[in-house]
């Protein structure tokens, strides 16, 4: 697919920016002998006279700055004037005010340049900051091949970051990678396994999902949002042991059926980047009233540190672009088998917890089924989170609980009366500000 046609794939209204100009010495910075040439047959074959061509777009609707790469064009590889247009396509956002788009398709840094290729990677790694710096979102469909340096910055490093199908996806490309190296760990699909890639979008789908995803970026909502109302029972539990029981019910609504109710549309960030992702944690943003709210919301497991890493991803993320956040708490507590503990649950938790204080866009919280221990209480806002009638929130399991005092099973039910775990418990207590109605 050429730079153009994959434009094509996502608007019809490309403008394409001007150029700076730079004077060049024969053959490049190294002399490489027959460089002059080879990027003459890369223009003839192509039509283009760079690897990436940038340009001012609307995508379903929303303003966006789009970079396409040419992969016909040695490579679609990085060098001197490749980093002089990225590098102008980063100012017009800022100077607009409007997001940045990259459809990337390249195998890396351009050889021919040695080191002064290399060092663009540097360039778009500070042009990147300073866009995020101004707020400004950055999105990235990574294309078929996306290798290098290129995968290592504006695909990686973009806040939101599709796929189309089947598109070879690493920092490693075809030729220098391990010859036992498993093809399907360099795949577009290998990558959202992985946590690396939010999601795989059909090129036929790929314009109407950029342009959801510019809208949600874009118009955030005003103030802290509500809260949901309840979808279960209405009427508080009479006992703290009939509050574990009724948040534990498999009949009780979940996370999924909260978003619905909730959200107008919504689309989903996936992975922690850091190679892991959790089902149990659900991310993205939604469309309410036409406005933009962020989400993080438990499913009802033991939270993985994959889940809290991602959440705190999505945390920043909505704090750096003025989104304001909805959590749904409702895990039995972070998990905390050897596994967990080898990726590191302690840090990851501790990561949101930090997320969650530092952030200064408005949050709501709603506990919607079991809040177990710090796992649920990470993702609590502290001054603004409710209850639904069929949850509890409390210190330590009841079981748990138990067993740390010593006490005979038979007296758990009693001890959840004791730990004053009950949602009207939790609002006498000052821990939750209220039960949400149905």
């Amino acid at each position: 697919m050429s730079a153009r046609k994959a434009i094509a794939l996502v608007t019809s209204d490309f403008t394409e920016l001007p150029y700076p100009h730079r004077a060049t010495r024969p053959d490049g910075p190294l002399a490489w002998a027959g460089y002059d040439g080879a990027r003459a047959a890369a223009t003839e074959r192509t039509g283009e006279s760079e690897s990436v061509i940038c340009g001012t777009a609307t995508v379903a609707g929303r303003p966006a700055v789009l970079v396409s790469f040419e992969f016909r064009y040695l490579g679609g590889s990085l060098g001197q004037r490749t980093g002089d247009r990225l590098e102008a396509a980063y100012a017009a956002a800022r100077e607009h005010r409007i997001p940045l788009v990259s459809l990337v398709a390249t195998g890396g840094s351009r050889m021919q340049e040695g080191m002064v290729a290399l060092r663009q990677l540097q360039r778009v790694a500070a042009q990147s900051a300073l866009n995020r710096a101004a707020g400004l979102p950055q999105l990235a469909v990574v294309r078929d091949p996306t290798t290098g340096g290129g995968w290592a910055t504006l695909g990686a490093g973009a806040d939101v970051v599709l796929a189309l199908p089947g598109a070879q996806v690493g920092f490693a490309g075809s030729r220098v990678r391990p010859p036992d190296a498993d093809p399907a760990a360099y795949s577009a699909e290998g990558q959202f396994a992985a946590g690396a890639v939010d999601a795989v979008v059909a090129p036929e789908r790929l314009s109407a999902c950029l342009g959801h995803w510019l809208r949600l970026l874009t118009t955030p909502a005003a103030g802290a949002p509500e809260p949901p109302r309840a979808l279960g029972d209405a009427v508080p539990p009479a006992t703290g042991w009939d509050a574990v029981h009724r948040a534990r019910s498999p009949e009780r609504p979940r996370a999924e059926a909260y978003l619905d109710a909730y959200f107008d549309s919504r689309e989903q960030i996936s992975g922690d980047r850091c190679g892991g992702t959790d089902d149990g944690m659900l991310c993205g943003v939604g469309l309410r009233a036409g406005r933009a709210i962020a989400y993080a919301a438990q499913t009802g497991t033991p939270t993985r540190p994959a889940g809290y890493r991602t959440a705190a991803r999505l945390l920043r993320l909505a704090d750096r672009l003025s989104l304001p956040v909805l959590t749904l708490i409702d895990t039995p507590g972070a998990a905390h088998d050897a596994a967990a503990e080898r990726a590191g649950a302690g840090a990851a938790i501790a990561d949101v917890f930090a997320a969650v204080a530092a952030a200064r866009v408005p949050l709501t919280s709603l506990v919607v089924g079991e809040g177990g221990s710090g796992g649920a209480l990470a993702l609590a806002a502290p001054a603004n989170t409710w209850a639904t009638p069929d949850s509890y929130f409390s210190v330590i399991a009841p079981e748990a609980a138990a067993s740390i005092l010593k006490r005979p099973p038979e007296e758990v039910p009693a001890l959840a009366g004791e730990l004053r775990l009950r949602p009207q418990d939790l609002v006498d207590l000052g821990v939750v500000r209220g039960i949400v109605p149905t």
